[in-house]
C-alpha cells in the first residue's frame, strides 16, 4: 500500500484578514461598503460590459444593487474579498477574493477577480496579483493556491499561466452560471514553486523592466 509522503509540519494556515498589501501600483485592502461607489463607477458604463461575462453575477441594474453586492461581499468571511486600489489615481479600480479557504488542508483560492478598464493591462494588475501571492504563501502559509476559471474564458486561461500557475485539467459540467453550463479549468501553484515564482514577479516589476514609454522589456511569461 503507497501512502502520500509524511509532512514534517502539519499546522493549519493563517485565516484571511484585515491586512494592506501596499505595493509601487496598488494598495490591496479589506473591500467595505465605502468602495462601492468608486468600484460602481469604474466597472459600470461603455466597453465594461465583458467584465461580468464569466463572473457569476452582474452587470448590476443600478449603483443601489451593486452596492448591496458589495455590502454582502465586505460581510463574508469565506470568499474574503480584497479592493485594488490604484496608487496614481487614489481611486478603486477592481477586486479579487480568496475562497475556498481550508486552513487545516494549508489551501486557498484566488478569485472572483474584478480587473475594470482602469486597471487591466497595467503593471497594477500584475502587481496586485503578486502582492495576494506573496501575502497567501508568506503570511498565511498556505501550502497550495488555487486558480479556477471558466473553461471557456480564455484571458483568465492565459493570465493563469501568465502568472505562472500549472494547468491541472477540466472539471466537466462543474457549475451552472447565469443559466448556463460551465466547465471549470483548475489550476495550481504550490509552496515550492513560489520562491521562483516570487523571483520572475520582482524581476517584471522592477522599472529596469519598463522603458522610457512603460513598455515591458521582457514579459512575464519569459521570465
Amino acid at each position: 500500500m503507497k501512502l502520500g509522503a509524511i509532512l514534517p509540519d502539519v499546522s493549519s494556515a493563517r485565516t484571511p484578514h484585515d491586512v494592506t498589501l501596499r505595493g509601487a501600483h496598488v494598495e490591496l485592502t479589506r473591500l467595505t461598503p465605502a468602495h462601492a461607489a468608486e468600484l460602481y463607477e469604474a466597472s459600470h458604463g461603455a466597453g465594461c460590459e465583458a467584465l461580468w461575462t464569466y463572473l457569476a453575477e452582474g452587470p448590476f441594474t443600478d449603483a443601489t444593487a451593486f452596492a448591496q453586492s458589495v455590502a454582502e461581499k465586505s460581510a463574508s468571511l469565506d470568499p474574503f474579498y480584497f479592493a485594488i486600489r490604484d496608487l496614481t489615481s487614489g481611486r478603486v479600480v477592481g477586486h479579487c477574493a480568496f475562497l475556498r479557504i481550508f486552513p487545516e488542508h494549508r489551501s486557498i483560492e484566488i478569485g472572483n477577480i474584478l480587473y475594470t478598464p482602469a486597471l487591466q493591462r497595467r503593471p497594477g494588475g500584475t502587481e496586485a496579483m503578486y502582492l495576494i501571492a506573496r501575502h497567501a504563501f508568506e503570511d498565511l502559509g498556505v501550502r497550495r493556491y488555487e486558480w479556477k476559471c471558466n473553461a471557456l474564458n480564455a484571458p483568465s486561461f492565459r493570465a493563469a499561466q501568465r502568472y505562472g500557475f500549472t494547468f491541472e485539467g477540466v472539471f466537466r459540467q462543474h457549475m451552472m452560471v447565469k443559466g448556463r453550463n460551465r466547465d471549470t479549468a483548475w489550476f495550481s501553484m504550490l509552496d515550492s514553486e513560489w520562491p521562483a515564482r516570487r523571483a520572475s514577479f520582482e524581476a517584471w516589476l522592477a522599472p529596469t523592466n519598463f522603458d522610457e514609454a512603460g513598455r515591458q522589456r521582457s514579459s512575464l511569461s519569459m521570465l
